[in-house]
């Protein structure tokens, strides 16, 4: 056993600092999702999206921009084509022209049009309800098909962006170093009736209240179960 060094004559020894709390109750998890579901009741993506299509390409264009910004753009294009076929007689330079607002436009424009091939040739133009399936699209990771599955098909699965990570590991929901990490987490931590909506509330909530660099404490809902210990708005 490691022995303490001695004091000097007159000194007191510091009394250990007790640990910050790091991570939430199961009890408490279920009263933070409580109380945003109540504050959101009808939690949904902000991207608009007419079928299971138009979501898959609104959610691939939305890697690194806002849903403001993909709106704007698909306004535009799935006026001019909201099928997979319609979208590869529009052709890339096309679909490019439509999307030049948002970006990596170039990049996103030859997936579009690359994954509604896809479609076409190996799914009769349907979008598969497979995760498997749907992460060997161009462009397609597993937070858009998670997105998908969910908005789309109704599955329980939880969609990690950088608000879902950012929110649930400074409230205290879970303590993960990935977003993949975070998510299996998640799933685990969240209670049943609260995963179908789960990754909405997270991206609401940080996109309006726990937003990055100064959080609206003083209007979070879950500010008392937070273990996040720079609050700020507070009184």
């Amino acid at each position: 056993m490691r022995k303490k060094t001695p004091l000097a004559p007159g000194a007191e020894r510091a009394r250990p600092r007790p640990r910050t709390r790091q991570l939430l109750t199961l009890v408490e998890t279920a009263e933070v999702f409580e109380r945003l579901a109540a504050d959101r009741p009808d939690p949904r993506t902000e991207l608009v999206f007419s079928s299971p299509y138009t979501l898959l390409v609104a959610v691939v264009l939305s890697a690194q921009a806002t849903d403001v910004a993909v709106n704007r753009a698909t306004a535009g294009l799935f006026r001019a084509a909201d099928t997979p076929q319609k979208m590869v007689e529009l052709g890339e330079d096309k679909v490019a022209d439509h999307i030049r607002t948002i970006g990596l436009w170039r990049m996103k424009a030859r997936n579009v049009v690359a994954l509604s091939r896809i479609l076409i040739d190996e799914h009769g133009g349907i979008v598969p309800k497979d995760r498997t399936c749907l992460e060997k699209l161009p462009g397609v990771g597993r937070k858009t098909a998670s997105v998908v599955l969910s908005e789309a098909f109704g599955e329980a699965t939880i969609a990690v962006d950088t608000h879902v990570f950012r929110v649930a590991n400074r409230t205290g929901l879970v303590k993960e170093t990935s977003p993949d990490k975070v998510e299996a987490r998640l799933m685990k931590r969240t209670p049943e009736a609260y995963r179908q909506g789960a990754h909405h509330w997270l991206i609401l909530h940080g996109r309006y209240t726990c937003i990055a660099r100064r959080p609206r404490c003083g209007d979070c809902v879950i500010s008392d179960l937070c273990v996040y210990p720079e609050k700020t708005d507070t009184n």
